[in-house]
C-alpha cells in the first residue's frame, strides 16, 4: 500500500517533468518602427523670415461636429467648440508640404509614423482658444500659413442590456432590460492652410 502511495505521488512529477520543455517556442514577430522624414532641405532662414513681425492678423474659431454612424462629421450637427486648446501656426515651406504628404501614409498598427526635424518644429507660433473656440494670431506678414489644433471631446451613447425574463399576467414571456450609458472619446485633428495677401489684412477663418 505504501508503494502504491509513493507511485501516485511520483507519477504527476514525472509527467510534469516530461512535458515541461516545449519542442519549439514561437518567437514574437518583430515590427520595427518606420520613421518617415521629409527629404527636402529645411531652409531655416526663410522660415524665420516668414514669421518676422508684420501688421496682418488671423482671427479664427476652432470647432468640430458630432459624428454620424459612419464616422463622418454630421454636416447639420451642433458645433463642438475647442475650449482652451493649443492652435499651432507654421509658415508653409516645401519641407512642411512634404511632411504633410508623409502624414497621409501614417499607419499606427504597422508602427509607421511621420516626423519633422526639431529645427522645423521649433519655428512656429501658437495660440490658446477661449471657451468659444476663438483664437488670434497678430503681427503676421503676408504669406501662406498652416494652422492646426487637436480637439479632444467625448460623446455619450446608450444601449439596452438584457437583465432577465419573466411571464406576464396572460402567460406570455416578458424580457426585461436596463438602459446603460457609455462614453466614447474622440480626437479630431483640425487643420488647414490659409493665405494672407495684404499687409494690414485681418483674415477670418474656421478651423474645423
Amino acid at each position: 500500500m505504501k508503494k502504491l502511495k509513493h507511485l501516485i505521488l511520483i507519477l504527476p512529477l514525472m509527467c510534469t517533468h516530461y512535458f515541461s520543455k516545449a519542442q519549439y517556442v514561437q518567437p514574437e514577430k518583430k515590427i520595427d518602427t518606420i520613421k518617415l522624414m521629409p527629404q527636402t532641405t529645411f531652409d531655416i532662414a526663410k522660415a524665420k523670415s516668414a514669421l518676422a513681425p508684420g501688421k496682418a492678423t488671423i482671427k479664427g474659431v476652432a470647432f468640430t461636429k458630432p459624428k454620424t454612424k459612419f464616422g463622418y462629421n454630421a454636416p447639420f450637427g451642433p458645433r463642438i467648440y475647442a475650449n482652451k486648446i493649443k492652435v499651432l501656426l507654421f509658415p508653409v515651406t516645401p519641407y512642411l508640404l512634404e511632411y504633410l504628404d508623409l502624414r497621409k501614409q501614417v499607419n499606427y498598427k504597422k508602427l509607421k509614423f511621420a516626423y519633422m526635424s526639431n529645427e522645423a518644429w521649433n519655428i512656429h507660433y501658437y495660440a490658446i482658444t477661449n471657451s468659444e473656440g476663438q483664437f488670434t494670431f497678430p503681427n503676421l506678414k503676408p504669406g501662406k500659413y498652416y494652422v492646426e489644433g487637436l480637439l479632444n471631446w467625448t460623446s455619450t451613447g446608450s444601449y439596452n442590456q438584457y437583465t432577465g425574463s419573466g411571464y406576464g399576467s396572460y402567460g406570455g414571456r416578458v424580457d426585461y432590460y436596463d438602459r446603460k450609458y457609455y462614453d466614447v472619446a474622440h480626437a479630431d485633428l483640425l487643420n488647414t492652410i490659409v493665405e494672407i495677401k495684404d499687409n494690414d489684412e485681418v483674415l477670418e477663418m474656421k478651423l474645423k
